[in-house]
């Protein structure tokens, strides 16, 4: 492995590309990265993921299994376990999960773990990516002092003064912007944010993803691309928290919100529409605020706005269960012993993402109720353990109108496509819906109670 590398060598074709973690954020961009050209090589510790993949096989529901066997077929794509063969790779892309404790601060762990799996295999001219969304400060403050543990070095530096300062590897932090299930935007059409701890580092992160994506969008250190990464996650954050509150008292006042906000976007400028829901889901909006909000606490600073849209957001599950309860004593039934059908697992609609769902809370919710409660999901046949959740024993039952007859409520909690929402109202004793998925039922009205 060459030693004198240039930022320009990350240019070059036929890279070899290691990739930690090869979840909804790692096989994506691996296979992007086969699909330009370069040898890929996925990194993770589950044996069963490495089997399906070097087998071909996909086990996330939007990635082809006929685009994983083509790379694997053409040997630009295989996955293992063993880490010690970062040695033989040119750059290494850390996609691992930056979850929440159960005290809500930055679980850093998969992160810690992966830069010390990495300091015993780095390399000299080796670029290191974090692409993990976490506060500003962690690729200096964390992860490059584990890699420095190798003996190598990687100074520090910034501004045009420190143009040529190199080091031993680069290092560069470039966040993630992976949607599942869009099918506007892809990854090689969202434009890739990347700063480095120094000058030569930023160019070599530049120069590599500028051959798999459409547009890179340098910054001036790791820091700034950290922020900007919570930036538009906080902004989604606060502007959904504003309509769900706005949702809350629209329900008070008799005022049908979503009406509301169709009013408002039809105006060309000045206004992007925001929906409301049972709370927030996927992988970053209901952790990335707190993030930031427990890291200004270090330099003794309150972030109220983003505080006080996590309090709004982390309270909607309970708002859909006061209002299943509001619904069903309107029947003349009790919330605990009503028997209840719950709508969609996934955190969004079409997809066979869990992470962070708030129909998990719900459901959680409802048994500490004494509900008697079961799902559908097309995506999910049988749940599994979760961080904090134990489904485990969970089917996801039939949808049919004899399956429907037997629940006092339906609860539609997520709103996939594939639902004949028609026919679950016309099926159903009374139908409680948080995503407004039966706006277009004419019929049976008086069975649904939005909430």
């Amino acid at each position: 492995m060459a030693t004198d590398r240039r930022p320009e060598f990350f240019k070059g074709a036929q890279l070899k590309v290691g990739i930690i973690g090869c979840g909804y954020v790692g096989l994506p961009l691996a296979l992007r990265f086969a699909e330009a050209g370069h040898r890929v090589t996925g990194f993770d510790t589950d044996p069963k993921k490495i089997e399906l993949l070097n087998s071909g096989k996909s086990y996330i529901e939007h990635i082809q299994q006929a685009k994983i066997q083509q790379y694997v077929n053409s040997r630009h794509f295989s996955a293992t376990s063993d880490f010690s063969r970062l040695s033989e790779v040119d750059a290494i892309l850390i996609c691992v999960p930056t979850p929440l404790n159960e005290y809500r601060e930055p679980d850093l762990s998969y992160v810690e773990n992966t830069a010390k799996s990495i300091q015993p295999h780095l390399q000299k001219g080796q670029l290191v990516v974090l692409e993990s969304t976490t506060y500003p400060g962690t690729t200096e403050e964390l992860v490059l002092p584990i890699l420095e543990k190798s003996g190598l070095r990687c100074p520090i530096a910034a501004g045009p003064e420190n143009e040529n300062i190199a080091g031993d590897f680069f290092l560069a932090f470039s966040p993630e912007r992976e949607d599942p299930g869009n099918k506007q935007f892809g990854l090689a059409q969202i434009p890739k944010v990347v700063g480095g701890v120094n000058p030569p580092s930023g160019r070599a992160a530049l120069a590599l993803y500028a051959q798999v994506v459409a547009r890179v969008v340098p910054v001036s250190s790791t820091r700034a691309a950290e922020m900007a990464k919570l930036l538009e996650n906080i902004f989604r954050c606060v502007n959904i928290a504003l309509v769900n509150e706005l949702k809350l008292l629209c329900q008070r006042m008799g005022v049908d919100v979503w009406e509301v906000i169709d009013a408002a976007a039809s105006k060309p400028f000045g206004f992007m529409p925001f929906y409301p829901g049972p709370g927030l889901g996927g992988h970053c909006i209901p952790v990335d605020p707190f993030y930031l909000s427990w890291k200004a606490r270090e330099y003794d600073f309150s972030t109220r706005f983003i505080e006080l849209a996590g309090e709004v957001n982390t309270a909607m599950p309970y708002h859909v269960v006061e209002s299943l309860a509001e619904a069903l004593n309107n029947h003349k039934k009790s919330l605990k012993g009503s028997k209840v059908l719950v709508l969609g697992v996934a955190y969004k609609k079409d997809v066979d993402d869990l992470r962070e769902s708030p129909t998990l809370k719900i459901m959680e919710i409802l048994q500490k109720r004494g509900v008697d409660f079961e799902y559908n999901d097309p995506y999910f046949p049988q749940l599994h353990k979760m961080r904090h959740y134990d489904y485990s024993n969970m089917k996801s039952v039939p949808l049919n109108k004899d399956t429907l007859a037997k629940y006092d409520a339906v609860l539609i909690a997520t709103d996939h496509s594939s639902y004949d929402y028609a026919a679950i109202v016309e099926g159903s004793k009374l139908v409680v819906d948080s995503r407004n998925a039966t706006k277009r039922v004419m019929r049976n009205r008086e069975k649904i109670f939005p909430c």
